[in-house]
């Protein structure tokens, strides 16, 4: 029986058979006994430049050897967040930004809404609590992305809400948003969190008009649009950001799994200069938040390397090439009794959505079917099936990957 507790999992089930994955290599991971299974989710979402980069765990070594961490705090630093934040800000909608780092996805969502909530009240509006947040969405696991998150079984089972002043409305009703703004009061609201793409929510994408529509409805309010790029992030979406591919303009945008790509644990926020502005100038004010491994040495060299090689081998325009590829490869899914449709998604990011009618138990079902077919995916929201492979999939492995998907989900 395993001593690991699982995120996510029924351990009365998981204790004693755990699926171990062994090792990877380019887009297929291992696992103990041998067997190769195509990685079509990229691990959580994260893995864009594939498995086994020596350029990247070189990289690493030579920091970590040289000097593996020191923290950040107050005026200490090391050489690569100062490096990799200049190298992220060069690319984000507004390039004067100012990046603050901690551990993964969550921890961005929690210190982008308590940077938000500083933010008003350095600038004498501490009235600005209330943020909306749409269904569907996930935002991470801490207290905050718990309160945002739009998938009410995330929620459950802690007692009442972990953070008040959050407002839900559905994921593509932007006139709803105008409502909430009206509801609250606009001199209440601090922000909005939006994926460009609901994720772990059934990758839902949304139109342009819907973003733009949003964006200008919170920026009439004078609150703050938050653009969460933990998953859309460094190339997934077709661009460094799906905010800059869709011309948002964020005030803040969270990020975490493509900025290394899972060679290291890291994510952060990147400020707007205006948002940097007054913690940047001001004598005295400070944001008193931050993380032990805030701007940590090692992950932030993997970073670096990281960024240069999707720039390098042209992966934003590879994973626009994907959006295509991957669609046509999985449309004729659409002929099997269990697919209702094949999402027509964003970059390297779509989803097969299962029939489900009466039957909970497909989601799973198929997912696990898929696994022993050879490639493996996650049953997300309300029965779709994540479709994420690395940004360096080949046209010959769209196919063969649109094959194993049709071999797994025929077996049902």
């Amino acid at each position: 029986m395993t001593s690991f507790w699982h995120p996510f999992a029924e351990m009365s089930k998981v204790k004693t058979a755990p699926f171990i994955i062994d090792r990877g290599e380019d887009i297929y991971v291992y696992d103990e006994q041998g067997n190769r299974y195509l990685d079509a989710a990229a691990s959580l979402w994260y893995m864009n430049i594939g498995y086994g980069r020596d350029e990247v765990i070189d990289a690493m070594d030579r920091q970590m050897r040289k000097l593996p961490a020191f923290h950040a705090f107050v005026d200490y630093g090391t050489r690569p967040p100062m490096d990799l934040a200049a190298k992220i800000a060069s690319v984000s909608p507004d390039p004067d930004s100012k990046v603050f780092f901690g551990s993964g996805g969550s921890d961005a969502i929690d210190t982008a809404a308590k940077m938000a909530r500083r933010y008003f009240n350095a600038i004498g509006q501490p009235e600005r609590t209330i943020f909306i947040a749409r269904e569907w969405a996930y935002h991470g696991m801490h207290s905050y992305g718990t309160a945002l998150g739009g998938m009410e079984q995330n929620r459950l089972g802690y007692g009442g809400d972990l953070v008040s002043d959050v407002v839900m409305v559905p994921y593509d009703d932007a006139e709803a948003v105008e409502k909430a703004i009206d509801h609250a009061g606009a001199d209440r609201v601090a922000g909005i969190f939006v994926e460009a793409v609901i994720g772990a929510g059934g990758i839902r994408p949304v139109s342009e008009d819907y973003l733009r529509t949003v964006r200008q409805s919170i920026r009439d309010a004078g609150a703050l649009y938050i653009s969460d790029e933990v998953i859309t992030g460094f190339g997934r979406a077709g661009d460094w950001f799906a905010a800059g591919r869709f011309g948002l303009e964020p005030d803040l945008m969270t990020f975490a799994k493509g900025v290394t790509c899972g060679y290291a644990p890291l994510g952060g926020v990147v400020a707007a200069s205006h948002i940097a502005e007054p913690f940047f100038s001001q004598p005295g004010l400070m944001f008193r938040h931050g993380y032990t491994y805030s701007g940590h040495s090692t992950a932030c060299a993997a970073g670096i390397v990281v960024m240069d090689i999707i720039e390098r081998e042209g992966l934003l325009e590879r994973a626009r090439q994907l959006e295509g590829e991957m669609y046509e490869a999985l449309l004729p899914l659409e002929a099997l009794d269990v697919v209702d449709h094949v999402r027509r998604g964003v970059g390297a990011l779509t989803a097969v959505q299962l029939e489900v009618g009466e039957d909970e138990t497909l989601p799973g079902r198929a997912a696990a079917a898929c696994r022993k077919a050879g490639v493996l995916t996650r049953a997300m929201g309300n029965g779709a099936l994540q479709v994420s492979p690395p940004l360096t999939m080949t046209p010959d492995q769209v196919k063969e990957m649109a094959g194993l998907f049709d071999t797994g989900l025929r077996s049902l």
